[in-house]
Formats: structure tokens, C-alpha cells, sequence
């Protein structure tokens, strides 16, 4: 994925606007936000997905004791400001082993974060049953807001996805026990609101589940 800009939906190549078209499109799903390449874990690869996002900027905060900061990506052409971003953290898992966890929001339509969640896409609310009571309910940017588990989700992950500040918020957990991560009033910061408290954030190694 490095190096290039991908489909968000596929990670397939992309075809740059051109004479006959004005969006980036995919050969299997047609016009796309197209996915900038991952920057691995650093205050700079913060500070630059901030500056260009149209889009909050999920990261717990503070962290949960030992875990780290382990990449981001966006997606979103140059010209038009990022649609959707993707941090990961990486940390101790509450019953023990490491765990992953990758946050997504995303305006409706862009499907990166049902690529990350192993579903069917583009986006979670048919899979969603306001019926039944949230699994999870997370504060974020200051707002109670509650998640649901996807049932639909691959074996080795948990899925949740709610809405806040009107866009999808996706939380994807590796592995499925670490879904407990978000039944414990996790607090979720836009990092667009940090300021000078991003020098702060504690940088690990680069999360392979963030290039999947």
C-alpha cells in the first residue's frame, strides 16, 4: 500500500482524475475517496492527517495504561480534505496478550472502515439493529455515544460502529476478547482539538493490522 493511493474499499489500485473524469475511481467500485498511504506512528503523521481531515480524528485519551499510538491513515484526494481517518493503538489486552485497536470515522459511502472490519460495505447501518440495546457506549468528543456489536463480523476481531458528530464511527478489536476495551466508559478525544497536547502521545511500532 505504500507509496500510492488506493481504493478505500478494496485496496485495489486507483485511477487519478483525468480528461474524462474529475474523481478518482477504482476499477471495481468507480469514483472513491482514495486512501493516502499509511504513515507510521509519529507526532509529524498526526499533525499532517489533522491539518488536511475533514473528519474527526478518533484516539483514546488519555491511552489505557501501556498502550501506544501505531499508525494512521486517511482518505480523501488533495483537493478536497480527508473523508475518513484510521488510527490504531496497540496495548496490553484486558485479559491478557497484546491487543489492537483501530478507530474509524468516515462520512457515508467511503467504506474504509468496513474494509478494516471484514464486512460487506460500505457502511455499517444496514448491519445495525437500533432494536436492540448498544453493546458499548463510548464517550466521544464529550458526547455519550453508544455502539453496536456487529454480529457479522469475522471470528478473530469485534466490531462495533455507532454515529458521532453525524459521520460513522467504527472501533475494530483484535482480538475479539478485547471488545471489553469499550464496555469501560472508553473516552475518545479529536485529536483536531488536541493542539499542543499531540507532542504527548506515545508513539509504538507500526500496527500491521492498519496496512491490512
Amino acid at each position: 500500500m505504500k507509496g500510492e493511493p488506493r481504493c478505500p474499499k478494496c485496496g485495489g489500485r486507483v485511477r487519478e482524475p483525468g480528461l474524462f473524469a474529475d474523481a478518482w475511481e477504482c476499477a471495481a467500485h468507480g469514483p472513491v475517496h482514495p486512501l493516502q498511504p499509511v504513515l507510521p506512528p509519529s507526532v509529524n503523521a498526526l499533525a499532517a492527517t489533522v491539518a488536511r481531515t475533514l473528519v474527526p480524528v478518533w484516539m483514546p485519551w488519555p491511552l489505557p495504561v501501556g498502550w501506544l499510538f501505531t499508525g494512521v491513515a486517511s482518505a480523501g484526494a488533495d483537493r478536497d480534505g480527508g473523508r475518513a481517518s484510521a488510527v490504531a493503538c496497540t496495548g496490553p489486552g484486558p485479559l491478557g496478550g497484546p491487543g489492537e485497536l483501530l478507530l474509524i470515522a468516515e462520512e457515508p459511502g467511503v467504506g474504509l472502515g468496513s474494509r478494516y472490519a471484514g464486512l460487506d460495505g460500505p457502511d455499517p447501518g444496514p448491519l445495525l439493529d437500533p432494536s436492540r440495546p448498544a453493546k458499548a457506549k463510548v464517550l466521544a468528543g464529550g458526547r455519550p455515544t453508544p455502539l453496536w456489536l456487529l454480529d457479522a463480523a469475522p471470528a478473530d476481531r469485534a466490531v462495533f460502529a455507532g454515529e458521532a458528530m453525524g459521520l460513522w464511527l467504527w472501533a475494530v478489536v483484535w482480538p475479539q476478547e478485547c471488545g471489553l476495551l469499550l464496555y469501560d466508559d472508553l473516552v475518545l478525544a479529536d485529536l483536531r482539538d488536541a493542539g499542543s497536547e499531540l507532542d504527548l502521545v506515545p508513539c509504538g511500532a507500526l500496527s500491521p493490522r492498519i496496512l491490512a
